[in-house]
């Protein structure tokens, strides 16, 4: 570990102050024109010429810092400008190419698709160089599902920006959208477009794709069915299209995921394989070792092809090959130095994969191994190979579980406790099933044979789905509706630097600095914690088809009360378990007409919780009526259903505010927020303005 340490000291150097940067110029990206920006970056290296003739250290190291994290800056920055684009205010109509497989879902069929060209008022088409990338979603039709990847279509639709629904803590779909390339969305509506055409030449993705489906139809053939053949072509091709919710919360529950999604751990076993049968010849021949190593590469690329080229594969692979190439200097598998360099290369191809939850699992991982498995290890010394081996993979389980939890925390909420026990079923099998994978597709020539070996495929397929189903269903097996924020995991991975520090070299001055750092972590997330306490207050989510309004106590007990039937709990958290979670909230209790307690009571169509009152409003059930004197009701939650207008409601009520529920569009919205401005009537439209929370 210490000589780890050392040698990635000034690789180090090179990543942290890039990795700023590119932090930097994703949170204002800002980027120079080409001219200015070759200007600036030539200066810095004259600096830096300057600065290492004079032998200035610390100026040559200010200035190098500085340097990298401008570039950073502007890669991310420039990476971030590649999204931006001109929406037009109105409808036009546009050439597009459907660059990905059409996916399914609930109520639309989504297309990724290429802005090939927009029609002027002249019908003259005028081509867009940039190819921006957008998401189309279509009605559900038998037209819609015909379509395929490849297709050329006139579409006239209005081009929007993305948006996010404005719930707390929910998660942003613009970011990650726009980190991913994406520039926008639009709907199609039925009638509105026509295909024009077909690529007549496949992309390479697009050939990789080809053979990827043509994998997984020979899986079919086979007599692969229902969770066998969703849980191998995963594993083998990265096909999760199959996987039902079933079997992946078996995996997440059992803390096992990462095998179901195709990346560094899969990359990494056909790495070791390939290492391991190819290592005695270059050891007995030095001069083979590159071409062998070329081999391997040239092996992992053909990996990923049949796996239809998926960016997470793409970037282990890219990992792999880095690490692959800087064994020519070292006959270790994986350094650290390597790593390092391989995610400072990376960075500076693809600023923005920073930010990919696969690509931050991969590297911490892979970096808490080098650093934490070693010493783990040499606590004990096993005799006999095979208790050797499980403590081996014990000890790497626990370092990969020890860089990752708190990210898993941060993006999943849930702990698997049993993480170590399914990790050494898990992993062994796995590598076999991928192994036996590769075996039964080099047997196509032999049908037979084939056949007879897809049984033992199939069989360890069974072994490793029960295993995990058995693991799952073991007491506490995970903990789930975990809370940590940017800040804990900050300060964790702090702690967890300054014990590397302290391990290297423990002296009595370098233990307090982590057991400080230990300190802070564990105040700013009490403190968090007691920040979050969740006041009592009714919160009005931006949740299409699933109005209800959500009453919360400082005791962190919740109601959620719905419009006319039980709310959709399931849908609203979707949005909001974020929001609960960070609140730390018990389950929400469902509630509708004609509940009553000693907190809340709904009756007819009136909400009353802590001397507020909400009027819940989605059918015309006070049409014609009128009062002497209105009731005051504190909100008008207007939901879909209702058709009638302001006036028809202001003769019985006494309205402080009108909250347009988010399925509560169109005519009937626009007519009734017409009224609320001549009435001098606040108004809060959920679709537009996003979620709204009431203090009480």
């Amino acid at each position: 570990m210490h000589s780890g340490l050392r040698s990635c000291h000034t690789s180090l150097r090179l990543l942290l102050p890039l990795v700023a940067g590119i932090v930097c110029g994703d949170s204002f990206p800002h980027a120079l024109p080409w001219l200015c920006l070759a200007a600036v970056l030539l200066a810095g290296v004259v600096v830096l010429g300057v600065c290492f003739r004079l032998r200035l250290r610390w100026a040559y190291g200010a200035v190098l810092f500085l340097w990298l994290g401008f570039l950073g800056h502007q890669l991310a920055a420039r990476q971030w400008a590649e999204t931006d684009y001109a929406f037009p205010h109105a409808e036009a109509v546009y050439h597009v190419r459907i660059c990905e497989a059409p996916v399914e879902k609930e109520r639309s069929i989504l297309c990724q698709a290429r802005v090939q060209g927009v029609y002027s008022v002249h019908d003259s088409l005028q081509a867009d160089g940039r190819r921006p990338l957008f998401l189309l979603y279509f009605p559900k039709d038998s037209l819609s599902r015909s379509l395929r990847r490849g297709h050329h279509l006139l579409v006239s639709a209005r081009l929007a920006p993305p948006r996010n629904n404005g719930n707390p803590d929910e998660f942003d779909y613009v970011r990650y959208l726009r980190r991913q390339g994406g520039c926008g969305t639009a709907y199609v509506p039925a009638g509105r477009w026509r295909v024009v055409g077909v690529d007549s030449l496949r992309s390479l993705r697009q050939s990789a794709v080809d053979y990827r489906d043509r994998v997984v139809a020979l899986y079919r053939r086979l007599g692969f069915r229902d969770d066998r053949l969703a849980v191998l072509a995963a594993l083998t091709v990265g096909d999760q299209d199959d996987l039902s919710e079933d079997i992946v919360e078996t995996y997440s529950v059992a803390g096992a995921s990462h095998v179901l999604s195709l990346s560094g751990l899969h990359i990494g076993f056909l790495y070791a394989l390939l290492w391991a049968m190819l290592r005695p010849v270059w050891r007995r021949w030095r001069w083979a070792k590159a071409p062998l190593l070329l081999v391997v590469v040239a092996g992992l690329w053909a990996f990923a092809f049949f796996t239809g080229l998926a960016s997470p594969v793409i970037r282990s692979v890219t990992m792999v090959s880095f690490v692959a190439f800087a064994s020519l200097q070292s006959e270790k598998l994986l350094t650290m130095n390597s790593l390092v360099l391989t995610a400072f290369f990376m960075l500076l191809a693809r600023p923005l994969w920073l930010f990919d939850v696969s690509f931050q699992l991969s590297f911490l991982s892979l970096a808490a191994i080098l650093l934490f498995q070693p010493p783990l290890y040499a606590l004990w010394q096993p005799e006999g190979r095979a208790v050797r081996y499980l403590w081996g993979l014990a000890t790497v389980s626990v370092a990969a579980q020890v860089g990752t939890a708190p990210l898993v925390m941060l993006y999943f909420s849930r702990f698997s406790t049993h993480f170590l026990l399914s990790n050494l079923w898990v992993i062994p099998l796995s590598s076999l099933i991928l192994y036996a994978a590769v075996v039964l597709l080099l047997l196509t020539p032999f049908p037979a044979w084939q056949m007879g070996f897809a049984r033992v495929v199939g069989g360890l397929v069974d072994v490793q789905n029960a295993g995990l189903e058995w693991i799952g269903g073991l007491p506490f097996a995970s903990l789930d509706h975990l809370w940590v924020d940017g800040w804990d995991i900050l300060w964790f991975y702090v702690f967890l630097a300054l014990a590397c520090r302290c391990l290297k070299r423990p002296t009595p001055g370098r233990v307090y600095a982590p057991l400080l750092s230990l300190l802070l972590l564990v105040s700013w997330h009490s403190l968090s914690a007691w920040a979050s306490r969740p006041g009592r207050s009714l919160v009005f989510y931006n949740v299409r088809r699933a109005p209800a309004v959500h009453c919360l106590d400082d005791a962190r007990r919740s109601w959620l009360v719905g419009v006319d039937t039980l709310p959709d709990v399931r849908r609203l958290s979707r949005a909001a378990d974020g929001y609960w979670e960070r609140l730390r909230l018990s389950e929400p209790v469902p509630v509708s007409e004609g509940y009553a307690d000693g907190c809340l009571s709904v009756r007819g169509g009136i909400l009353t919780y802590a001397g507020c009152r909400v009027c819940l409003l989605a059918d015309s059930r006070w049409e014609g009526m009128a009062s002497p004197v209105p009731l005051r009701v504190d909100y008008l939650y207007v939901c879909r259903g209702y058709r009638g207008t302001l006036a028809d409601v202001t003769r019985l009520f006494d309205v402080g505010r009108v909250v347009f529920d988010a399925s509560f569009v169109g005519y009937y919205q626009r007519r009734m927020a017409e009224e609320c401005v001549r009435l001098g009537i606040p108004y809060h439209t959920l679709a537009v303005d996003g979620c709204l929370r009431v203090p009480l």
